[in-house]
Protein backbone atom coordinates (compact mmCIF):
# COMPACT_ATOMS: atom_id res chain seq x y z
CA UNK A 1 0.00 0.00 0.00
CA UNK A 2 1.24 3.41 -0.95
CA UNK A 3 1.94 5.90 2.56
CA UNK A 4 -0.70 8.61 2.58
CA UNK A 5 0.98 11.82 0.84
CA UNK A 6 1.53 13.38 3.62
CA UNK A 7 3.74 10.68 5.01
CA UNK A 8 5.73 11.05 1.85
CA UNK A 9 8.66 13.19 3.77
CA UNK A 10 8.35 11.31 6.67
CA UNK A 11 9.06 7.96 4.78
CA UNK A 12 11.87 9.85 2.63
CA UNK A 13 13.30 10.79 5.95
CA UNK A 14 13.03 7.29 7.92
CA UNK A 15 14.57 5.55 4.36
CA UNK A 16 17.52 8.23 4.41
CA UNK A 17 18.35 7.60 8.30
CA UNK A 18 18.63 4.06 8.05
CA UNK A 19 20.55 3.81 4.38
CA UNK A 20 22.79 6.82 5.96
CA UNK A 21 23.31 3.53 9.21
CA UNK A 22 23.57 1.01 6.73
CA UNK A 23 26.43 2.56 4.83
CA UNK A 24 28.68 3.80 7.48
CA UNK A 25 28.58 -0.03 8.57
CA UNK A 26 26.53 0.75 11.87
CA UNK A 27 23.79 -1.33 10.39
CA UNK A 28 25.90 -4.40 9.31
CA UNK A 29 25.02 -6.76 6.66
CA UNK A 30 22.77 -9.68 7.33
CA UNK A 31 21.40 -8.08 10.26
CA UNK A 32 17.73 -8.03 10.92
CA UNK A 33 15.73 -5.00 10.79
CA UNK A 34 12.52 -4.89 13.12
CA UNK A 35 10.27 -2.61 12.64
CA UNK A 36 8.93 -2.20 15.96
CA UNK A 37 12.40 -1.25 16.78
CA UNK A 38 12.87 1.50 14.25
CA UNK A 39 9.07 2.85 15.01
CA UNK A 40 9.89 3.19 18.66
CA UNK A 41 13.69 4.78 17.94
CA UNK A 42 12.35 6.83 15.33
CA UNK A 43 9.06 7.56 17.40
CA UNK A 44 6.81 6.85 14.75
CA UNK A 45 4.09 4.23 13.61
CA UNK A 46 5.49 1.27 12.14
CA UNK A 47 3.54 2.28 9.22
CA UNK A 48 6.15 4.86 7.87
CA UNK A 49 8.74 2.60 8.91
CA UNK A 50 7.75 -0.66 6.51
CA UNK A 51 7.69 1.72 3.60
CA UNK A 52 10.49 2.80 4.37
CA UNK A 53 11.93 -0.21 4.36
CA UNK A 54 10.24 -1.14 1.08
CA UNK A 55 11.36 1.79 -0.48
CA UNK A 56 15.27 0.28 0.76
CA UNK A 57 14.32 -2.83 -0.55
CA UNK A 58 13.18 -1.63 -4.10
CA UNK A 59 16.93 0.05 -3.86
CA UNK A 60 18.62 -2.95 -3.38
CA UNK A 61 20.03 -2.29 -0.02
CA UNK A 62 17.45 -4.53 2.42
CA UNK A 63 15.76 -8.19 1.43
CA UNK A 64 12.89 -9.86 2.97
CA UNK A 65 14.05 -13.36 3.89
CA UNK A 66 11.76 -16.00 5.13
CA UNK A 67 11.08 -15.94 9.31
CA UNK A 68 13.41 -13.58 9.46
CA UNK A 69 11.84 -10.40 7.78
CA UNK A 70 14.09 -7.37 6.37
CA UNK A 71 17.61 -7.53 6.39
CA UNK A 72 20.77 -5.43 5.40
CA UNK A 73 21.09 -7.67 1.89
CA UNK A 74 24.57 -8.97 1.58
CA UNK A 75 25.38 -8.52 -2.25
CA UNK A 76 26.16 -11.68 -4.77
CA UNK A 77 29.69 -11.71 -5.44
CA UNK A 78 29.05 -11.58 -9.20
CA UNK A 79 26.80 -8.21 -8.52
CA UNK A 80 29.91 -6.42 -6.80
CA UNK A 81 32.12 -7.72 -10.05
CA UNK A 82 29.45 -6.02 -12.47
CA UNK A 83 29.25 -3.03 -10.47
CA UNK A 84 33.07 -2.34 -10.55
CA UNK A 85 33.40 -3.01 -13.72
CA UNK A 86 30.92 -0.53 -14.94
CA UNK A 87 31.87 1.73 -11.95
CA UNK A 88 36.27 1.14 -13.69
CA UNK A 89 35.04 2.79 -16.71
CA UNK A 90 33.10 5.92 -15.05
CA UNK A 91 35.91 6.55 -13.01
CA UNK A 92 38.43 5.93 -15.92
CA UNK A 93 36.65 8.70 -17.80
CA UNK A 94 36.17 10.91 -14.64
CA UNK A 95 40.27 10.62 -14.74
CA UNK A 96 40.80 11.46 -18.00
CA UNK A 97 38.66 14.52 -17.88
CA UNK A 98 40.39 15.44 -14.65
CA UNK A 99 43.79 15.48 -16.14
CA UNK A 100 43.27 18.75 -17.74
CA UNK A 101 41.22 19.96 -15.37
CA UNK A 102 42.16 19.41 -11.75
CA UNK A 103 43.69 22.26 -9.77
CA UNK A 104 46.89 22.37 -7.74
CA UNK A 105 44.28 22.37 -4.76
CA UNK A 106 42.64 19.47 -5.62
CA UNK A 107 46.16 17.50 -5.88
CA UNK A 108 47.08 18.86 -2.58
CA UNK A 109 43.99 17.17 -1.21
CA UNK A 110 44.64 14.18 -3.25
CA UNK A 111 47.98 13.87 -1.65
CA UNK A 112 46.40 14.46 1.95
CA UNK A 113 43.72 11.94 1.47
CA UNK A 114 46.59 9.32 0.51
CA UNK A 115 48.67 10.04 3.53
CA UNK A 116 46.06 9.61 6.16
CA UNK A 117 45.40 5.73 4.67
CA UNK A 118 49.16 5.75 4.53
CA UNK A 119 49.53 6.39 8.57
CA UNK A 120 46.73 4.28 9.13
CA UNK A 121 48.77 1.47 6.94
CA UNK A 122 52.14 2.42 9.14
CA UNK A 123 49.84 2.01 12.36
CA UNK A 124 48.27 -1.00 11.62
CA UNK A 125 51.49 -2.70 10.24
CA UNK A 126 51.58 -6.68 11.41
CA UNK A 127 48.20 -6.16 12.82
CA UNK A 128 45.08 -7.97 11.16
CA UNK A 129 43.26 -4.27 11.37
CA UNK A 130 43.16 -1.05 9.78
CA UNK A 131 39.88 -0.05 9.49
CA UNK A 132 38.01 2.66 10.26
CA UNK A 133 35.55 5.22 9.82
CA UNK A 134 39.06 7.95 8.81
CA UNK A 135 40.46 5.85 6.23
CA UNK A 136 36.92 5.09 5.15
CA UNK A 137 36.57 8.80 4.36
CA UNK A 138 39.94 9.63 3.24
CA UNK A 139 39.08 6.65 0.62
CA UNK A 140 36.14 7.87 -0.51
CA UNK A 141 37.32 11.77 -0.48
CA UNK A 142 40.06 10.91 -2.35
CA UNK A 143 37.82 9.40 -5.43
CA UNK A 144 35.23 12.26 -5.01
CA UNK A 145 38.20 15.04 -5.89
CA UNK A 146 38.69 13.16 -8.90
CA UNK A 147 34.70 13.22 -9.77
CA UNK A 148 34.68 16.98 -8.97
CA UNK A 149 37.59 17.49 -10.80
CA UNK A 150 36.45 15.98 -13.90
CA UNK A 151 33.44 18.78 -13.75
CA UNK A 152 30.61 16.41 -15.04
CA UNK A 153 27.72 16.20 -13.13
CA UNK A 154 25.99 13.56 -15.01
CA UNK A 155 29.15 11.85 -14.27
CA UNK A 156 29.47 12.25 -10.61
CA UNK A 157 26.05 11.46 -10.45
CA UNK A 158 26.31 7.66 -11.75
CA UNK A 159 29.64 7.13 -10.35
CA UNK A 160 27.15 7.92 -6.87
CA UNK A 161 24.78 5.49 -7.52
CA UNK A 162 26.67 2.48 -7.89
CA UNK A 163 28.90 3.79 -4.41
CA UNK A 164 25.21 3.74 -3.05
CA UNK A 165 24.54 0.65 -4.08
CA UNK A 166 27.12 -1.09 -1.36
CA UNK A 167 27.59 -0.14 2.41
CA UNK A 168 31.13 1.99 1.64
CA UNK A 169 32.20 0.49 5.01
CA UNK A 170 33.17 -2.81 3.42
CA UNK A 171 35.66 -1.88 1.38
CA UNK A 172 38.05 -0.84 4.16
CA UNK A 173 36.77 -3.52 5.80
CA UNK A 174 38.77 -5.87 3.33
CA UNK A 175 41.34 -3.82 3.24
CA UNK A 176 41.83 -3.85 7.16
CA UNK A 177 42.78 -7.49 6.64
CA UNK A 178 44.46 -7.90 3.77
CA UNK A 179 48.26 -5.36 4.48
CA UNK A 180 49.11 -6.33 1.16
CA UNK A 181 46.23 -4.89 -0.28
CA UNK A 182 46.34 -2.20 1.66
CA UNK A 183 49.85 -0.81 0.76
CA UNK A 184 48.93 -2.15 -3.18
CA UNK A 185 45.83 0.51 -2.77
CA UNK A 186 47.95 3.11 -1.74
CA UNK A 187 50.48 3.08 -4.49
CA UNK A 188 47.89 2.65 -7.15
CA UNK A 189 46.32 6.31 -5.53
CA UNK A 190 50.22 7.58 -5.80
CA UNK A 191 49.93 6.37 -9.64
CA UNK A 192 46.98 8.30 -10.11
CA UNK A 193 48.57 11.39 -8.36
CA UNK A 194 51.28 10.96 -10.51
CA UNK A 195 49.56 10.67 -13.90
CA UNK A 196 47.35 13.72 -13.05
CA UNK A 197 49.98 16.20 -12.03
CA UNK A 198 51.57 15.22 -14.79
CA UNK A 199 48.12 16.34 -16.52
CA UNK A 200 48.86 12.62 -19.10
CA UNK A 201 44.87 11.59 -19.78
CA UNK A 202 45.80 8.46 -20.98
CA UNK A 203 47.82 7.45 -18.06
CA UNK A 204 44.89 8.81 -15.60
CA UNK A 205 42.63 6.64 -17.18
CA UNK A 206 44.40 3.92 -17.30
CA UNK A 207 45.67 3.59 -13.90
CA UNK A 208 42.25 4.29 -12.38
CA UNK A 209 40.84 1.67 -14.48
CA UNK A 210 43.15 -0.77 -13.07
CA UNK A 211 42.52 0.24 -9.26
CA UNK A 212 38.84 0.08 -9.37
CA UNK A 213 39.12 -3.57 -10.80
CA UNK A 214 41.83 -4.19 -8.74
CA UNK A 215 39.58 -3.22 -5.84
CA UNK A 216 36.45 -4.76 -7.18
CA UNK A 217 38.19 -8.29 -7.35
CA UNK A 218 39.06 -7.57 -3.94
CA UNK A 219 35.99 -7.08 -2.69
CA UNK A 220 34.36 -9.82 -4.63
CA UNK A 221 36.49 -12.28 -2.87
CA UNK A 222 35.86 -10.79 0.62
CA UNK A 223 32.14 -11.11 0.15
CA UNK A 224 32.38 -14.52 -1.05
CA UNK A 225 34.49 -15.57 1.86
CA UNK A 226 31.73 -13.74 4.00
CA UNK A 227 28.50 -15.23 2.51
CA UNK A 228 29.34 -18.54 3.21
CA UNK A 229 29.75 -17.73 6.36
CA UNK A 230 28.95 -15.13 8.77
CA UNK A 231 26.28 -14.05 7.46
CA UNK A 232 24.46 -16.57 7.02
CA UNK A 233 25.37 -18.82 9.80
Amino acid sequence: MTPHTDDGPLVDDIAARIRARIMNGELAIGKPLRQAALAAEFGVSRTPVREALRQLQNGGLIEMQPHRGAVVRVPAPWEVRQAYEVRAELEGLAARRAASRITERQLAALREHNAVLREAAERAAGEESAGSPATTAANDCFHTVVCEAADNPWLSRMIGRINESFPRNVSSLALAHDERHRQHNIREHEAIIDALTARDADRADEVMRDHVISSGEHLTAWYERRSQTVFHG
